[in-house]
């Protein structure tokens, strides 16, 4: 089992950034590739940004390409997401993932653990 708490998200203004971070514990959190997915009022789970096991590789959702930065620390089993230039659209319940199987670009359904969630609003 992996235990994901994701922290960081409230309320900003459009044009400004926040740092999601997702912490894991259970098993050898090195072992999975990790990820962000968002999901907002009426809408599906959707890819924001995906990272290999050891960091080297990362996917991004087009929507948020040159905004947004994934990265993880392996040695503190935590994951973040840093959100620049957040729009109103941006808004939405933002969850940590982690994925067991090869593919950085992660798929909802592949999914092997899931996080709670953290809200983000951004204000026009």
């Amino acid at each position: 089992q992996v235990q994901l708490v994701e922290s960081g998200g409230g309320l900003v203004q459009a044009g400004g950034s926040l740092r999601l971070s997702c912490g894991a514990s259970g098993r050898t959190f090195s072992n999975y590739n990790l990820g962000w997915f968002r999901q907002a009022p009426g809408k599906e789970r959707e890819f924001v940004a995906g990272i290999s096991r050891g960091g080297g590789s990362t996917e991004y959702a087009d929507s948020v390409k040159g905004r947004f930065t994934i990265s993880r620390d392996n040695a503190k089993n935590t994951v973040y997401l840093q959100m620049n230039t957040l729009k109103p659209e941006d808004t939405a319940v933002y969850y940590c993932a982690a994925d067991r199987g090869f593919r950085v670009a992660l798929i909802a359904r592949n999914i092997d653990y899931w996080g709670q969630g953290t809200q983000v609003t951004v204000s026009s």
